[in-house]
Parts: C-alpha cells; sequence; structure tokens
C-alpha cells in the first residue's frame, strides 16, 4: 500500500513533575522562607516569631524528653474517645434523621442552630457535670464532633439512590440490614467528610479545654509554654499538632477511599 505521506502528530513528553506537585513544592519551600525572613527582618519583637533553627532545637528537645510522650498519648487518647462517641451518635442520629422526615424537619434545625455554636461556651457545665479531669475535656469533644457528622449523615442519607432503597425493600431487609448494606455503603462519601470535620472540631474543642483547666496534655504545654513566653518550645508544640493531625486526615481519607478516587 502506497503511503499518504501526511506526519503522524506524535504526544508530547509527560512532564517530570506535574505542575501541581510543582505548585505544591513551591508553597512548602516559600513558607519556611517567608518565616525566617520575617523571624530576621525586626518588624517583629525577636521572641514572638523565633528563627527556623530555635524551633528545631526546641522541637528536638521536646521529642527528646519522656514526659511529653505521656502529655502526648493524654491528649491522644481524650480525642480518640470523642472522636468514636461523637462520631457514632452522630451517625446513627445523621441516619434517623436522613430516614425520617417528620423527625429531620422536627429536630434537624436546631443542630443547624447549634452547630456553629463555639463549643467552649459548654465548658463550664462540662466541668460540674464531669470535673476537671479528662471525662469534662472528652466531653467538649464529642459535643464538637457530634454536629457535622450527624449533619453530614443526614445530608447524605437525602442523596442516596431511591433505587437502592427499593432493592433492599424488595427484599424485606431489616433496619439494621439496611442500615448495613444500603445506607453506610451509599454514603461512605459523606461520612467520610464528616469524620474529617468532626476530627478537626474535636482536636480543637479537647485542646481548648486543656488550656482553660488542666495539668496534663499537649493544650497545656502550649498555654505552659506561653505564659512563660518560651516561644520556640510553644511553636514546636504547634508543629506537632500540625503533623498528627495531617496524619490523622490522611489517614481516614485512606480508609474510607477517598484519596485514590481523587487521583484517578
Amino acid at each position: 500500500m502506497a503511503t499518504t505521506g501526511r506526519l503522524i502528530p506524535t504526544a508530547a513528553p509527560a512532564p517530570l513533575i506535574a505542575p501541581v506537585a510543582l505548585l505544591r513544592l513551591a508553597i512548602i519551600l516559600a513558607l519556611p522562607a517567608l518565616w525566617e525572613v520575617l523571624a530576621r527582618s525586626g518588624w517583629l519583637y525577636q521572641d514572638v516569631v523565633p528563627s527556623l533553627l530555635r524551633i528545631g532545637a526546641a522541637l528536638v528537645e521536646l521529642l527528646s524528653h519522656p514526659n511529653y510522650y505521656y502529655n502526648l498519648a493524654v491528649t491522644v487518647g481524650e480525642i480518640g474517645v470523642a472522636l468514636a462517641i461523637g462520631g457514632l451518635s452522630g451517625l446513627v442520629v445523621g441516619i434517623v434523621l436522613g430516614a425520617n422526615r417528620f423527625l429531620a424537619r422536627a429536630f434537624e434545625p436546631y443542630l443547624y442552630y447549634l452547630g456553629p455554636t463555639p463549643k467552649i461556651i459548654f465548658f463550664p457545665v462540662m466541668i460540674m457535670w464531669f470535673g476537671v479531669d479528662s471525662p469534662s475535656k472528652i466531653a467538649l469533644g464529642t459535643l464538637s464532633c457530634f454536629f457535622p457528622v450527624a449533619l453530614s449523615v443526614a445530608a447524605g442519607m437525602r442523596a442516596i439512590d431511591t433505587v437502592l432503597i427499593r432493592v433492599g425493600k424488595s427484599f424485606r431487609a431489616s433496619t439494621l440490614q439496611m442500615a448495613t448494606k444500603i445506607y453506610l455503603p451509599a454514603m461512605r462519601h459523606p461520612i467520610v467528610n464528616g469524620v474529617r470535620l468532626g476530627l478537626g472540631v474535636a482536636l480543637v474543642g479537647t485542646l481548648l479545654a486543656e488550656t482553660k483547666l488542666s495539668n496534663k496534655g499537649i493544650g497545656f504545654l502550649i498555654i505552659n509554654a506561653y505564659s512563660t513566653f518560651d516561644m520556640p518550645r510553644m511553636y514546636a508544640n504547634l508543629i506537632v499538632l500540625f503533623v498528627l493531625a495531617i496524619g490523622a486526615n490522611a489517614l481516614v481519607g485512606k480508609l474510607g477511599g477517598l484519596d485514590s478516587i481523587k487521583q484517578r
């Protein structure tokens, strides 16, 4: 067969680094550089924005102290229990409200009104009910976590394809079977997003409670460093919390399968 002589366009070579990854790398490099410039500029008081070298030295000293891991375990345990209680109760309430229009119309407005309310205002009540030790911090974290999970699950329930619900009812599935076989698999994304939001507010609520009245935990260490004006140690504690929060958030997304979906 005779060739036509037409040029076949060749695909452009793929870039070594994707533009999104390049932008992320630029941000990661720019932020420490901007911090160091601000620390050395003299625009703010020197100890308010310490250099990265001083923060790094404080971080190494912090992580080498055995007592720090005790306080870290206290905070992680309080947040974990608060997330479990608040997440499970929010999941149950969200399923009930999403499945029953009457109950949703009666009670869901209260969730919308109370959800944005700063939960720290309830801390004196938690102290009177549960005392000044860990239970009051767990209670505040649970209260903070409950609302985003319940609202996200309730919205996810109403977004389930009605065909799936009809299939379950046609097989005469029980309420428990409908919840485990139909509702939960179909609401994976809303549940994971709600847990992510709940984790964030549970972290904030627990740490705020620890800064107000506590003698242990990361929140106590942060407020203690602030009170003694040990800014490098305070920022070192914040860095550890930041890394742990990112890791927990990534773990929730990985378990929910959202990260793998986004990468496709």
